[in-house]
C-alpha cells in the first residue's frame, strides 16, 4: 500500500512539474553567454514542446526543433523533428540538473552545455493546446483524415504558436512558421515572426473565425497566399492514441 501511495506521489509530482513548464520560453543565454544575435522561442503544451529560432536583424528562418518532453527527476526530449541535426530524430537527451526559479529555466545537457531560457508568458485560452490537422475542406466538401507519420501540428501557449509539418518515419521536414497569436470571442488572429518557407511573410497577420466543437478547433478563414481555407484541427495526444 506504501509503495503504491509512494508510486502516486511520484507521478503527480511528474506531472505537476511537467505542467509548470507549459507556456512561451525564450532562451536568453548559452553556456552563460548572451544570445543577441538570434530569437529562439519555445512552446511547452500537453507534453510535447516546439522551437523556432530566427535572426534578430533579419528575420531569417534558422531551425526547428520539437517533440515529446518529460519531466520529473530529470528532464527528456525525443525529437519528432529537427532541422539542424536530422539524426537526432526519435532519440531521446537527458538534461539534469533542471534548475526552474522565478521565470527562469536553466537546462544542463549530457555534455555539459547550459541553456537558460525565459518565460515570456504562460496565459492560456480555450486553443491553449497542441492540434494535429485532421479536416480540410476541398471544392465545398469537407475530407477527414487519420493522422499518421504525415503530420501538420501546431502548438498554442503563453501567446505565441507554431505550426510545423513533417513527416516522423522519413525525417522530411516541409515547413514552419509562427509567432504570437489571440483568441477571444471566435475571432483567431496570428502575428507571424518567422516562416521557413518565404522570410517576406514576417510582420504580417492573418486573421480568422474560430470554434471549438467536440474537443475539436474549427478554423475558417484565408490562407497566407489569400486562398479561402476551413480545417479542422484534433487534439494531438488523442489523435495519436
Amino acid at each position: 500500500m506504501k509503495n503504491l501511495i509512494l508510486s502516486s506521489m511520484l507521478l503527480f509530482f511528474a506531472m505537476a512539474t511537467a505542467q509548470d513548464l507549459e507556456g512561451s520560453w525564450q532562451v536568453m543565454e548559452i553556456n552563460d553567454q548572451p544570445v543577441n544575435d538570434r530569437e529562439t522561442v519555445r512552446i511547452y503544451m500537453d507534453g510535447y514542446f516546439a522551437q523556432g529560432t530566427r535572426e534578430t536583424e533579419t528575420n531569417k528562418f534558422i531551425s526547428a526543433l520539437g517533440g515529446e518532453y518529460t519531466m520529473g527527476d530529470s528532464y527528456n526530449e525525443t525529437y519528432d523533428f529537427d532541422t539542424a541535426d536530422t539524426n537526432n530524430l526519435g532519440k531521446t537527451r537527458t538534461f539534469e540538473p533542471v534548475e526552474i526559479r522565478q521565470n527562469m529555466l536553466i537546462l544542463t545537457a549530457e555534455d555539459g552545455t547550459t541553456s537558460t531560457w525565459k518565460r515570456i508568458s504562460k496565459k492560456n485560452n480555450d486553443l491553449s493546446g497542441n492540434w494535429v490537422i485532421t479536416g480540410r475542406q476541398r471544392d465545398g466538401e469537407m475530407s477527414r483524415s487519420t493522422p499518421g507519420a504525415r503530420r501538420t501540428i501546431k502548438i498554442l501557449g503563453g501567446d505565441r504558436f507554431q505550426w510545423v509539418a513533417f513527416n516522423s518515419d522519413t525525417g522530411e521536414f516541409f515547413g514552419t512558421g509562427g509567432g504570437t497569436y489571440t483568441a477571444e470571442e471566435g475571432k483567431y488572429i496570428e502575428n507571424i515572426e518567422f516562416f521557413s518557407r518565404d522570410d517576406n511573410r514576417v510582420g504580417a497577420s492573418l486573421d480568422f473565425d474560430y470554434e471549438v466543437k467536440n474537443g475539436e478547433w474549427h478554423h475558417r478563414g484565408k490562407s497566407s497566399k489569400g486562398n479561402p481555407i476551413y480545417e479542422i484541427w484534433s487534439p494531438y495526444a488523442e489523435a495519436y492514441k
